[in-house]
């Protein structure tokens, strides 16, 4: 029986390789694909995964091509490339060494972190302004992460490294797959009502695109910038970039980084409380040496020796102040006395018998004077009546008849004017001046008229 000859792991994988090596149909390729995960060494060399909606292909692009490149290559990024595939022998994974890389478009999921990114910055979801700072000592600090990732273990050293006085609670959310954001804001909704919570991590480590992509999710976005306290974002490395980073309060590049950055360093804090305590005790000392020295100057001045220069002084100015008073209250004496007399001259003008006398003499005046103006005027009206008498009698009929002339009168006592208006046979009432006589017209005769 032959003995059967196994191979290494190594010849396997060095006989796989020469085979890939030797097949013209795997050199030169043109690929097009996604660029993921894409990272750039110091040294120049750009290692990333090409992939489309069902394969993925590690790739590398080393510094002496990269550096013909002109363009950045970024995640999401569609591109067009030449490649060789070949066996990386270290891990026996087959992979594509790119010679040339020419971009074609944006791949799906990064044209969608690009709108919803903007969407948010046109809200002012990411202003600087709603940034809020970060408490100094926290005392308690929630976390959102998965309870099992490397991420809690290294905030958790980080914390009892740094501040062990801080305590921490941890609030699980699942950071990968479909239902990742959904788990994510049901932590932070919990953590919510929580009110002894001074400050939030949420994050989760390193991966693709797609394995970051619950934080870019809108509703994490939203819920990170309307959390009630700071937040700080620490998901994926240091290249890695999602719209929870914009919304936080702050961005760690990574979850040790967070931690770091929510709490100092208790060495840190012992040394600057050392530092005030000794810069405390050296200004007490500059204080009491200063208030010793002035006490010294006090206790060696002219006031202690001889205290009653203290109100020498004031007694002085006391007396000065008195003679002025006096001087100032005589003055209002002699002004308010003046002032008595002169309201008494008024009162002694304004008293009502004197004021009685004196409307008594202008009543008597005033009498005199309408007495003389009635006489006056009794004898212009008199004189008026006597000439108008005159007038009236001149012109009375009764003064006319007495020289003779009589009034005619009819039946209806109407006067007679016109001796028309006499016919024979009438009766008339002839009016003299004390009589009147009732006639009755017999005949009536013509007189000649020269």
């Amino acid at each position: 029986m032959t003995e059967r000859k196994y191979l290494t792991v190594n010849a396997l994988t060095k006989y796989i390789k020469r085979k890939f090596d030797a097949d013209p149909h795997l050199t030169n390729l043109h690929i097009q694909g996604e660029i993921s995960n894409f990272k750039r060494h110091s040294s120049g060399h750009c290692y990333f995964t090409l992939k489309d909606d069902k394969a993925r292909i590690l790739s590398v692009m080393f510094s002496a091509n990269s550096s013909k490149l002109k363009f950045t290559p970024e995640n999401g990024m569609m591109v067009l490339i030449t490649a060789d595939a070949s066996v990386y022998e270290a891990s026996g994974q087959y992979q594509l060494y790119v010679k040339s890389m020419q971009p074609e478009g944006v791949g799906a999921l990064f044209l969608a972190y690009e709108q919803l990114k903007e969407k948010l910055a046109k809200e002012g979801l990411f202003d600087l302004s709603h940034k809020r700072p970060l408490p100094l000592y926290p005392k308690i600090i929630g976390v959102v992460t998965s309870p099992t990732g490397a991420v809690i273990r290294d905030i958790i050293t980080t914390i009892q490294r740094r501040y062990p006085i801080a305590k921490l609670k941890l609030f699980p959310a699942s950071v990968q797959g479909d239902k990742a954001s959904g788990s994510i804001v049901k932590a932070m909704d919990l953590a919510q009502k929580d009110p002894s919570l001074e400050l939030l991590i949420v994050g989760r480590g390193g991966g693709s695109i797609e394995e970051l992509w619950p934080f870019n999710e809108e509703a994490v976005a939203r819920k990170i910038a309307n959390f009630p306290i700071p937040v700080i974002s620490a998901v994926g490395h240091e290249t890695d970039t999602t719209i929870a980073d914009f919304a936080a309060d702050y961005r760690a590049p990574t979850p040790t980084a967070a931690a770091e950055m929510a709490v100092p360093h208790i060495e840190e804090v012992r040394e600057r409380l050392m530092t005030k305590q000794m810069r405390n005790m050296r200004a007490m000392n500059e204080l009491v040496k200063h208030k010793k020295h002035q006490l010294s100057i006090l206790t060696g001045s002219i006031i202690f020796k001889k205290p009653e220069r203290l109100y020498q002084q004031q007694m002085e100015r006391l007396d000065r102040l008195m003679l002025q008073m006096k001087r100032e209250v005589y003055k209002l004496s002699e002004s308010r006395f003046e002032t008595l007399k002169g309201l008494n001259h008024r009162l002694e003008r304004m008293h009502p018998n004197q004021m009685i006398s004196v409307q008594k003499e202008r009543l008597k005046s005033h009498d005199r004077l309408i007495s003389y103006r009635m006489n006056e005027i009794l004898k212009q009206k008199s004189s008026q009546f006597n000439g108008a008498l005159g007038t009236l009698q001149a012109l009375s009929p009764l003064g006319v008849m007495k020289r003779g002339y009589s009034l005619v009168y009819d039946k209806e006592d109407k006067l007679i004017k016109d001796d028309s208006a006499i016919a024979s046979g009438q009766e008339i009432r002839v009016s003299l001046v004390s009589k009147d006589l009732l006639c009755t017209v017999k005949e009536i005769k013509e007189r000649d008229v020269k």
